[in-house]
């Protein structure tokens, strides 16, 4: 099943806004009133000329302290590299203006893979003159060292050590760190399984590197070390549980279906002995005249 980055980082960005916000803007966190938010419905775009439609991400409404007019911060999430993507970023900040008629904030959330030099800037000029120059907030991902966040009690920088700049030899200990922050965080069931569940989409150990990890954690300082021991056996627990219900559920369905076929094979065989044909068959049970031959010919 493809993955839907999109709503995974929309999730964590909007369950975690005020977090996000002091994370990567802490300038833009000092400003903003967080005592008015509220998440505005997604807006639809026509791209007339690339003959598309698109959704914004994230739009949340509020207001800058000491100030009476809302304002309107719009995250964007970017997930591949597109060369047109400052443009994009032009083309929503002006339907968004034209739509609310208010100060927009545009942040732009780059995740991809790739290590490059993205541009913040769209801009219009001629030889006699510049036109436009729109300029919207980036955060590069990829660039940033994992090692660099894990002293920060930030859920956002818990989950997002997942996308930032580590190797494959470096996974174990990252696993280890992203663990010891969510001990240290002390959520609720609900985020820290929201956090579990988005730092796993896109870290996987094999079965050598859990063996690994369980080793590390064991060597930690007793106290720290039967927190995290405890949130990885319940998150495995949870894991199989939820394993279990899928497994019956599927069964049972699985089940229903066969007992319904052969309840039909039954009845069918039952009214061809009474002389029915197939033709007649299929006209009363609602089945083609094969599916009926066939079922006779089990």
């Amino acid at each position: 099943m493809a993955i839907d980055h999109d709503r995974l980082f929309k999730e964590l960005i909007r369950t975690f806004f005020e977090e996000f916000l002091l994370l990567f803007f802490p300038d833009m966190h000092e400003h903003i009133d967080f005592h008015h938010l509220s998440f505005l419905s997604e807006e639809l775009f026509t791209d007339v000329t690339a003959g598309g439609k698109y959704h914004v991400d994230l739009l949340v409404e509020t207001k800058l302290k000491g100030e009476d007019g809302l304002i309107i911060v719009h995250v964007e999430t970017q997930g591949y590299v597109q060369p047109s993507f400052a443009e994009r970023m032009f083309l929503y900040f002006s339907r968004l203006y034209e739509t609310y008629r208010t100060r927009i904030v545009p942040i732009a959330v780059f995740h991809y893979d790739s290590l490059r030099e993205e541009p913040s800037v769209f801009s219009m000029e001629f030889p006699f003159g510049e036109v436009l120059q729109f300029r919207f907030f980036p955060v590069a991902l990829r660039k940033k060292h994992w090692r660099e966040y894990i002293r920060q009690d930030n859920p956002v920088a818990a989950a997002l050590l997942s996308q930032m700049g580590y190797t494959e030899r470096e996974k174990v200990e990252l696993k280890k760190e992203f663990l010891r922050m969510l001990v240290r965080l002390e959520l609720d069931e609900a985020r820290q399984r929201l956090l579990l569940g988005f730092f796993e989409t896109y870290v996987k150990l094999t079965e050598e590197g859990e063996q690994q990890l369980q080793s590390e954690v064991k060597a930690m300082e007793t106290k720290e070390r039967e927190k995290v021991l405890e949130l990885i056996i319940s998150y495995e627990q949870k894991g199989k549980k939820e394993g279990m219900e899928e497994g019956w559920k599927r069964g049972l369905e699985q089940g229903m279906k066969q007992g319904m076929k052969q309840g039909m094979k039954r009845l069918i065989q039952t009214m061809a002995q009474k002389g029915m044909t197939a033709v007649e068959i299929a006209r009363l049970v609602d089945l083609s005249e094969e599916e009926v031959r066939r079922l006779l010919s089990e």
